[in-house]
């Protein structure tokens, strides 16, 4: 019998590791990524930055400066602050351990990200999935009635969701957050928020179980791995005993402070993105055979809908084109026959365009 046998948890051992595809020479529109880099002189800035960055140094733990930055930069209410992670990922994690009591459980809307019921499985929490309507909206009585019954200690409403792109009817999360009580928390995750042109941000003030909680992967900066949550002062106070030490390095925080200083570059692109998700979303919708879903989100959800052709199938036949797309398919049956395409700029964009055609019609 091996080792890891002997010491591994069993539901460990019966998951596979996050696949994360080899993208080299595709058109990678599968990660939700922006297309864009910072511009060349702004590159050489940031280059200057990072050249004298102290790396022989921990990092200063407190972050106050860059969690000073985020404050001023991202609408975060005043008298509030933020904790920092190493991507959302991280953060799910922090809130998952801090509150893994015996016999917690996590409560969220599926199809979401499955980084929130993952999360749950490694603190050792029980995570109950509420199904969304037929549509993709939120079934808001649903999860009334599961708040109800199982008393969650944590539960996430995606603002957008993932994958499906939607925003949630804002009454209906009030609703559940009002449901929840004091007895947990609502974290309303904002990944997706540049692109929303809504945020649950300014009510941090009127609702102390809601943590916001957002990345800056989206925005443009995946590379650096930096999240940003923020909540009541004592929520936070908390949370911040669970982070690790130094757990973002001095090159994220040195990057993320510069480009914080020339958010309009990031701003002028996020906006570029809408336009071109605005025009994706028309050319997919005109194609025969494909259903396309409302996004507020920079990637569009599509379920291929031509008789005879599955989505899997669809997905295939975009790879042997060397356009690379995420296929939802199989993680619930509300996205059978789903793919989610990543918005790029207008070349990419028209590439995907005439890749699907081709896949539709071969």
């Amino acid at each position: 019998m091996s080792v890891a046998k002997n010491i591994i948890r069993a539901d460990v051992r019966a998951l596979s590791a996050y696949h994360v595809p080899d993208a080299s020479g595709f058109v990678k529109l599968d990660a939700m990524e922006n297309p864009y880099t910072l511009p060349p002189a702004l590159q050489q800035k940031l280059g200057e930055r990072l050249g004298a960055v102290a790396l022989n140094r921990y990092p200063v733990p407190s972050y106050a400066e860059l969690k000073a930055a985020i404050c001023e930069h991202m609408g975060v209410p005043a008298g509030f602050d933020v904790v920092l992670g190493n991507g959302s990922d991280e953060l799910i994690s922090i809130v998952s351990v801090a509150c893994a009591k015996p016999g917690a459980k996590v409560l969220a809307p599926v199809p979401g990200f499955v980084m929130y019921a993952m999360s749950a499985q490694f603190a050792g929490l029980g995570f109950v999935g509420v199904p969304l309507n037929a549509d993709l909206s939120l079934d808001r009585d649903a999860m009334l009635a599961a708040v109800h019954e199982h008393r969650p200690a944590i539960t996430y409403l995606a603002y957008p969701n993932n994958p499906t792109g939607n925003l949630f009817d804002l009454d209906a999360m009030l609703d559940i957050i009002r449901e929840v009580g004091d007895a947990g928390i609502v974290v309303v995750d904002e990944a997706y928020q540049p692109f929303a042109g809504t945020s649950f941000m300014a009510r941090l003030t009127d609702h102390p179980n809601v943590i916001v909680m957002r990345t800056v992967s989206k925005l443009g900066l995946a590379g650096i791995r930096l999240g940003y949550m923020s909540a009541s002062a004592d929520l936070l106070a908390e949370f911040d005993k669970v982070r690790p030490p130094y757990n973002v390095n001095v090159l994220t925080e040195a990057t993320a402070g510069f480009v914080l200083e020339h958010a309009d570059v990031l701003d002028a692109q996020a906006a570029d993105i809408c336009s071109e998700r605005e025009k994706l979303a028309t050319a997919l919708t005109a194609i025969s055979g494909v259903t396309v879903f409302p996004s507020a989100a920079n990637f569009i959800l599509l379920r291929i809908s031509r008789p005879g052709l599955t989505g899997a199938e669809v997905f295939e036949r975009l790879l042997q084109r060397r356009v690379l797309v995420k296929n939802v398919g199989k993680m619930h049956a509300l996205l059978d026959n789903c793919l989610r395409v990543t918005v790029s700029t207008q070349a990419e964009n028209a590439l995907f365009i005439d890749a699907l055609q081709s896949s539709l019609n071969t």
